[in-house]
């Protein structure tokens, strides 16, 4: 039986675990506090901390999902030795392409240099590097911006919170969270240990585009254009606005294979919209 076991079990891994449960595969998700949750989904849960190695002995494929600190992927700095010790046929990086930096709205590819700007996508950059350097069958998957159900824009459209912040030559890229499930199975399926992938759809748009699109299809007005020097934001959200590019996914479909089931935003939205209807 084919096992995964998935190193800090979230959003873009869910939507993986939901993909290969019906193919007949096994699936084990660390968690800190929701084991019942997983149990619902499917997912055999591991409470973490604690032991990984009957995990490890059992995954015949790793994903490692958790968030990077300043000493990079948390799960290497607790159990590296275990986890360098393993037998898998994949393992799985899911980083971000904030690892580019800022590109003033322009194009970047997988063998762009790095320059990252937050801490945040330091961190990542730390903690690709101790991947590969596990001497395991690493692939690094670069991840644009996540949105599928649950995670989109309609409920602050419905409760008015919702807000167009306008930043001239604002830019990003995005991918649908099945998009990710389905660039990772084809990865499974044509491993290819130390390649780099990003992910993500074909439109980079401005993000009030992306509201204003939500709002038309829910028959709602646009909200009010605030110019982003005006605006409010948690640092966090600023931080976003800091870089502009535009992400190419050429290697993922002539590599993998994938065809994207959401392209763009428009087809995204529509399919967000309808699932958490």
């Amino acid at each position: 039986m084919k096992t995964l076991l998935v190193l800090g079990l979230g959003y873009s891994a869910s939507a993986l675990a939901r993909r290969l449960l019906p193919l007949g595969w096994s699936v084990i998700g660390t968690t800190r506090t929701s084991a019942d949750a997983l149990r619902a989904q499917g997912v055999t849960p591991l409470l973490w901390p604690g032991d990984l190695g009957p995990a490890l002995g059992r995954a015949t494929h790793i994903l490692a999902s958790a968030a990077p600190d300043a000493g990079g992927d948390p799960f290497l700095q607790a159990a590296g030795v275990q986890i360098a010790a393993a037998r898998p046929e994949w393992v799985g990086y899911l980083s971000t392409t904030a690892v580019y930096g800022d590109h003033d709205g322009g194009w970047v590819d997988e063998d762009t240099p790095l320059a990252p700007q937050s801490p945040r996508a330091v961190q990542r950059v730390l903690a690709e590097t101790q991947w590969l350097a596990t001497g395991l069958p690493v692939h690094i998957f670069r991840l644009a911006g996540i949105y599928g159900p649950g995670r989109g824009p309609f409920e602050k459209l419905k409760n008015g919170t919702a807000r167009r912040i306008l930043k001239p030559g604002q830019v990003f890229s995005r991918i649908h969270v099945q998009d990710i499930a389905a660039t990772l199975a084809a990865s499974i399926a044509r491993p290819n240990p130390g390649r780099i992938y990003n992910v993500c759809d074909d439109e980079p748009a401005a993000p009030e585009d992306i509201i204003s699109h939500a709002a038309h299809l829910l028959g709602l007005p646009e909200p009010p254009a605030i110019d982003f020097d005006k605006a409010e934001m948690t640092q966090m959200a600023r931080s976003f606005y800091s870089e502009s590019k535009r992400v190419r996914n050429d290697r993922i479909k002539q590599e993998l294979g994938v065809k994207l089931a959401y392209p763009g935003y428009r087809q995204a939205l529509q399919a967000i919209l309808q699932a958490e209807s």
